[in-house]
């Protein structure tokens, strides 16, 4: 073998690493040449609408009963019968308890006796001022007789009053046996059975009517104010419960307070509820909407697309580049699904209203616009002729 040799394969091995470098180099050189930015994410926009709406304001309130009766006997005596069940629904004047009524039929027996006894006492006296006058017609009788006869008489008369309050007393008693419902709704837990003896201070049960509730809450003093400059005593408010997404139950305000709270800075308000189907009850929270003021024009865009960075509110605005920038925007109410933007946009600016988590301050999208109801909701287009037959082939 020639010396020569090995420093000729030791060079060619060098040129074709070197062949190697160059080539991976050139193979990195088209590939960053050829990648490009990453696609505009795909997000959905609507425009900001305009509505003429009333400034409203919502509120958290409790229902109380306007009727809360404690059921109790006017007159003590052991129980008889309970007519109701714990939890029953009753009408007004229905029978709830009954008690024995026999001293009391007894009481009434005897005050019937001193009532006829009085009338007869009285009637004799009568008869005997009669007889007397004529004989003092006769000088037959001096005037003082006469005088002590006519008292006596009075003093009859007087006796038949009182026996008649008597009897009218223990008629009363006798029909106090008989604990009826004052008024119509629903009964608590019985605190009696029968057999026990109770007296006029003894709790029987406790009766709420269900027929109206009142919520109570409490505004602002700004919020007070706006309210009083309209006059409007009889205001139209909207409720609803924890579990009722929108406020179905509408009402009236029939009640403002006299005063202002100083420590709190509110005025309590009261609004009345018609309660038909008795689902309203004594205790539970509910959302209570009062209209602040006239209907004026208000700029709405979904609440979903409103954002918070930490002491903000902002939305995300789509340019005519399709770049998006955040909002800085003041809220308003909550109508529906759909949000007040006091300022930060005009109406007919696009909207970012989906696909939020994709989107960069500056960064360019791909806008799909939707259209949107009046809850703030796409509306799904109706499906063509073409698009329910399927793609053609």
């Amino acid at each position: 073998m020639s010396p020569k040799s090995p420093i000729t394969a030791g060079t060619l091995g060098l040129a074709s690493l070197s062949t190697l470098v160059l080539f991976f180099l050139a193979g990195c050189n088209s590939q960053a040449e050829g990648g490009g930015a990453p696609p505009a994410p795909p997000v959905d926009v609507a425009a900001a609408v305009v509505r003429t709406l009333p400034d409203v304001e919502e509120f958290t309130g409790r229902l109380e009963a306007v009727d809360l009766v404690e059921i109790r006997p006017r007159i003590g005596g052991a129980i008889e019968q309970v007519h109701v069940r714990d939890g029953g629904q009753v009408a007004r004047g229905a029978l709830l308890f009954s008690i024995d009524p026999r001293p009391y039929q007894a009481e009434v027996a005897r005050s019937e006796a001193t009532l006829a006894t009085a009338r007869a006492q009285a009637r004799l006296a009568d008869k005997e001022v009669q007889r007397a006058n004529t004989l003092l017609a006769q000088q037959a009788v001096s005037v003082q007789e006469v005088e002590q006869l006519a008292a006596s008489l009075e003093t009859g008369n007087a006796a038949v009053q009182q026996a008649q309050a008597a009897l009218r007393t223990a008629q009363l008693n006798l029909e106090y046996t008989r604990v009826r419902a004052p008024v119509a709704g629903r009964v608590s837990r019985l605190d009696v059975t029968l057999g026990n003896l109770v007296n006029d201070q003894r709790v029987l049960t406790t009766l709420v009517g269900s027929s109206r509730v009142h919520a109570y809450f409490d505004v602002s003093e700004q919020t007070f104010l706006r309210l009083r400059k309209t006059r409007d005593v009889q205001r139209q408010v909207r409720m609803g419960l924890a579990d009722e997404p929108d406020l179905p139950r509408k009402g009236v305000v029939d009640f403002t307070d006299n005063r202002l709270n100083p420590q709190s800075g509110t005025i309590r308000l009261r609004a009345s509820f018609d309660n038909p189907d008795g689902q309203l009850l004594p205790g539970l929270f509910a959302r209570v909407r009062v209209e602040a003021s006239a209907p004026r024009p208000v700029v709405l865009t979904p609440d979903r697309a409103v954002a918070t960075d930490q002491s903000r509110k902002f939305v995300w605005v789509v340019g005519s580049d399709n770049q998006v920038q955040p909002r800085p925007v003041t809220l308003g109410a909550l109508m529906g699904g759909m949000r007040v933007l006091e300022s930060g946009v005009k109406a007919g600016e696009n909207i970012v209203v989906g696909g939020l988590q994709r989107v960069r301050p500056g960064q360019p999208v791909a806008p799909n616009t939707v259209t949107l109801d009046e809850r703030g909701m796409p509306v799904q287009p109706a499906a063509t002729g073409a698009a329910a037959s399927g793609p053609r082939t």
